[in-house]
Formats: structure tokens, sequence, C-alpha cells
């Protein structure tokens, strides 16, 4: 639903950012600002700052940053109107009720129903395991080593022998039988009636990121089959966009994932601190799944079984981070099958060496690949490094395939240039890469112009947010139209509006954006580093050359679109004449 910015910006300023912050991170006061531990990324010295005068927070670490709008959103993995309800309700302040059409409402109000009766299965499965009719279900996952905070934590339950138990519960409560297929709990035919789905299992619910109950995975008792039974898919459950134990792992804040098979492997790393496990839902590792796990991590390990099923879909499921953006390692368990079966052998230790020693993506494929070949017969050896070639020509980036070129060749002692001229080779036959060029001296070659025009252009929005006053003293020679990229057009429209006004509210520009990834940018403009300088003339001069760069930029600029068009024509001879006038004056800070 739309908001008006008016509301919106009600709700942001009744909730202070420390007040909010503080609650979900531990921050110290140090000089203006708060310092802590980035809940975003893994960092054992503070980084993440959080700015009462801007309202905003910054992580120099990873770049995190925003309003508290926008640190709900990462937080609590919110879209941007979940977190106004949030941040409105914990203010107090009241939000318009939508208003849907007809169809709309039914169909909220069937999600709604189905999300209640899940809830109310969940319940029911909980309390069979705790009391006599659950004592196998129990054992069994006693006998799994688990102890009864893990079984409390995920919610774990049982499905009665008997195939009908629920659906009588259910329907005590005004629960139609309709509604019980339709949540997947039920199924009718001519021999039985409508009864459960699940019957003498234990069940596991499956929760989706905000704790709500999606569906059920259920595990038979004894040797009846399948072992495992998922729900089928219905309104409220995408087995392809979900995964399991997400809900808890996102708020692990451990620097990767660690992606499983199983339920009872994802249990059993959690119970033994390894909080960041989640698992697919009985189906293969699809691209909506990879997209879900890189709202919260750059890494992902993957942890499958080390048996052939295990390798066929860690290789599948290399290509599909890939695809994601992700970077991906590979956990090598064995002689166990498994990450529950090397944790209780082992325990967790061994386990977190393991993960520390996981192996690169590219060279587990490597290694899986070399398992095709005789190594000591030259004519394979060559077959083999002709196909590590290829793969090399994957990398489209050329530093990245240059630096995978050299690691390769050390790996398996091929010599460096040999390799690249291979792949080279290859790439030139495929037109998968373009060859190197190489520089011919060693001088690097300077920052691009595009980047160093957008820092000054964020040193100079920061040095103004820092210290407003100054705006009044270049706003002859400055104005938006200067900020060359559109994002710092925007920002620099409504910080000069504000500031002619005598207000300096950064936080209040972030909300004009509801993308998370264009509010971390226009953060990272309120709070980039400027240069220590301890002289009021280093400083002057400092600021003196960044408008003046600005200037300076905004003329090339406008300069190279020149011809028909008029604006950028005034644009140019305003340029001219503002930095002739600012090469001959001083702007003091005082």
């Amino acid at each position: 639903m739309y908001y008006p910015d008016e509301l919106i910006e009600e709700v942001r300023m009744k909730n202070d950012i420390v007040d909010v912050i503080s609650g979900y991170v531990k921050i110290q006061k140090k000089g203006s600002s708060y310092f802590g531990l980035c809940p975003f990324h893994s960092e054992k010295s503070p980084s993440f700052s959080v700015s009462p005068q801007k309202q905003m927070y910054y992580c120099f670490g990873c770049g995190a940053g925003g309003n508290v709008f926008t640190f709900i959103m990462e937080y609590e993995n919110y879209t941007f109107q979940e977190a106004i309800k949030f941040l409105a309700q914990k203010a107090g302040v009241s939000l318009p009720e939508a208003e849907y059409t007809e169809e709309v409402r039914k169909k909220e109000g069937k999600r709604a129903k189905l999300l209640e009766i899940n809830k109310e299965a969940a319940k029911y499965f909980y309390y069979q395991l705790r009391g006599s009719n659950g004592r196998a279900g129990y054992q069994y996952l006693k006998g799994r080593e688990l102890s009864d905070e893990t079984i409390n934590k995920f919610g774990l339950g049982f499905a009665n022998m008997t195939s009908n138990d629920l659906v009588k519960y259910l329907k005590s409560k005004g629960y139609d039988d309709k509604l019980l297929q339709e949540a997947g709990l039920a199924t009718f035919d001519e021999k039985y009636g409508m009864h459960d789905k699940f019957w003498n299992r234990v069940m596991f619910p499956i929760q989706d990121i905000n704790h709500r109950v999606i569906g059920f995975g259920g595990r038979v008792m004894g040797d009846g089959k399948p072992k495992y039974l998922n729900s089928p898919e219905t309104m409220i459950f995408d087995k392809s966009r979900n995964l399991y134990g997400l809900n808890l792992a996102r708020t692990s804040r451990k620097n990767n994932m660690i992606l499983c098979e199983g339920y009872m492997d994802v249990i059993t790393m959690h119970q033994a601190g390894f909080s960041q496990a989640v698992a697919s839902l009985g189906t293969a590792f699809t691209e909506g799944q990879a997209t879900l796990l890189k709202r919260y991590t750059q890494e992902v390990i993957l942890s499958y079984d080390s048996d052939g099923a295990g390798v066929t879909a860690a290789l599948r499921a290399i290509g599909i981070l890939k695809e994601a953006g992700l970077t991906g390692k590979v956990l090598n368990l064995e002689p166990y099958k498994d990450p529950d079966e090397f944790i209780k052998n082992k325990g967790q230790e061994a386990f977190q060496e393991r993960l520390d020693q996981a192996e690169n993506t590219f060279f587990f494929e490597l290694r899986m690949l070399q398992r095709d070949y005789n190594l000591k017969d030259p004519e394979e050896k060559t077959r083999f490094h002709r196909e590590i070639a290829k793969k090399l020509c994957g990398f489209s980036e050329e530093v990245e395939r240059e630096n995978y070129i050299q690691a390769v060749a050390d790996k398996y002692q091929i010599g460096f240039e040999n390799l690249r001229k291979l792949v080279l080779s290859y790439a030139e036959q495929t037109g998968f890469a373009k060859p190197v060029e190489r520089p011919k001296s060693g001088i690097q070659k300077k920052a691009a112009p595009d980047e160093n025009r957008k820092k000054t252009q964020r040193m100079l929005l920061t040095w103004l947010t820092d210290e407003p006053a100054l705006y009044q003293k270049i706003k002859k020679y400055i104005s938006p139209e200067d900020f060359t990229e559109d994002l710092y057009r925007k920002v620099a429209e409504k910080l000069f509006d504000g500031l002619d006004r005598g207000e300096m509210n950064p936080a209040s520009i972030i909300s004009m954006f509801t993308d998370e990834e264009e509010q971390r940018e226009v953060a990272s403009v309120f709070n980039t580093k400027l240069m220590a300088l301890s002289t009021k003339q280093e400083r002057e001069k400092a600021f003196h050359d960044i408008v003046f760069a600005v200037k300076k930029n905004s003329y090339e600029y406008f300069s190279g679109q020149l011809g028909s068009d008029v604006k950028a024509l005034n644009q140019v001879i305003a340029g001219k004449k503002a930095l002739e006038e600012l090469s001959k004056t001083h702007i003091s800070l005082d």
C-alpha cells in the first residue's frame, strides 16, 4: 500500500535510530556517534557506526547503511511497506487501512486461513510428541542425540499411528474438509474417506523467514515408504522458494550459509553451534533458493552427502550459485556420509576444521573431473589439461581468469604460459573470453575518470551533511545539476532544498528510495571518508579543491553534450564563469 511522504516521515522521526538499533546490536558512544560490531557481516573490530545527528547507520567494513527503515528491512528481511508497518506499530502511529478489491480480499483471506490451520496443526503435532501417543517419535529423536531444547526450538512433533486424528481435531476447531485438503493436511479417497496425509511420522514444521508455519515434513517410523514425506505445494508453500531452517539461520550473523540436504542435518548443526545451516525441501536446489540465500550471505558452503548422488547434487548446485552471483565452497565430509553422522562421530571442533578447509568449487569440479582420467597416461593427461582449459574459459573477467590459471598451473604442475596459451586458444575459438592484454610496463592504471568524478561528488555531499553551514558559502557555485550521477543529483536536490530552508535531514532523503541497494548507496554518499587533516588551512584547501573538482567535472560533462542542447550550453557558460571565480575565491570554514 502507498503511504504519504508526511506519514512515512512521522514514523521515521518517532523511531530514534539509536534506540531501535540498540535493541538489536550492542553499541557504545564514541564522540558524536555510536559504534558496535556490524550485524550484517562477521567482524572482530567495530566498524558499524550509528549517527544520532544524521539518524543513519553505516558500516565502513561491508558498506551496509541507511536509515531506520533500511535497518529493519535488512535485519528482519522486510519490504519497505512491512518496515513502515512494524515501526509505526512500535511508535503508536496509526496507518490507514488498505483498500482491497473483492478478489484480493478473498485471496488474502485464504492465505490467512491456511497459515492459521498450519499453525494449529503444528501445535497439535507438538503436543502429541510430548504425550503417550508420541513415545516412539520422542525416543527416535532422543536416539538421534537431540536435546529437549533443540526439539522445542524446531517445534518438532508427531503424527499418530491412526490416520484421521488430525482431521478430527481440526474439524472440531471449525475448519472444513476443503480447507484441510487445500492446506495439504488431509486426503480424500473412496475407501478411507477424509484422512490425515501424515501418520506415524516425526513431524518437522517448515517455517518461512517470518516464523510462520507454511508446510510440514514427516519422517516415517519403521521401514514404511516413503521415508520422508513433505506437504504438497499450496498457496503459501512453494518448495522452490523456501529453505528449511532459514528463519533461524538468517539471524546467525555468520559470514556464510551452510547448505545441506536433510532436516536432521540442519538440526544437528544448529545444536552443535553451526546456526547458519539450511536445507532444500525435498527437491533439488533451485534458482529461487539461491536468490533467497543472496539476501543474507555472499558465500554458501555445500554440505551434501559424500556419495555419488551427493556429488551430482553439489555439481548442479555450484552452477546455480554462480548464476546467482554467490561464492561457493564444498565441504569434505569423508569418510562420513553427512553432517549429522560426521558431528556425532568427530564432534564440533573437527567439523569447524572441515568448514575452514572447505574446497573452492572450481577445484572441486576439477577433482571430480580428474576421476575420469588416468594421469599416468600422457594422452589422457593431455586430454584432462584440455578440459581444464575449457573450464577456465568460463571466467569472463580477465583478472579472475588469470588468477585461476596461475592457481591451476601451480596445483597440477602445468607451465603457466603453456596453460594460458591453451586457455586463450579455446577462448578465441568459442568467443567466451578475450585475450588478456598485459601492460608493457609495471605502472598501474590510474582510477577511471568516472570513479574519480563520483568520489568527489560523494565527498562534497558528506562534507555538507557534516558541516551544513558551508552550504551558504558555496550555493552560488554549486547546484544539483552539477552532480552528474542521477542518484547523486536526486540526493543533492533534496539536500539543498532542505538546507535552503535551514533544515538538514539526510535520513529523510533515504526514504525517497524504496530499493535496498539504492538506500545503501545513498547512505554511502553521506558517509564517505574524508581525509584527516590537522590544520584549518589544509582543510580549507581540501574543501575548495573538492568544490572546484565537482564544478570542473560538471563543466566537462556538459561541454561533451553541446550541440543543439540549449540547457547544456547554458550550463557550460555558467560553469566556465563559476570556475573562473572559484579559482580566485577563498572559502573559509569559519
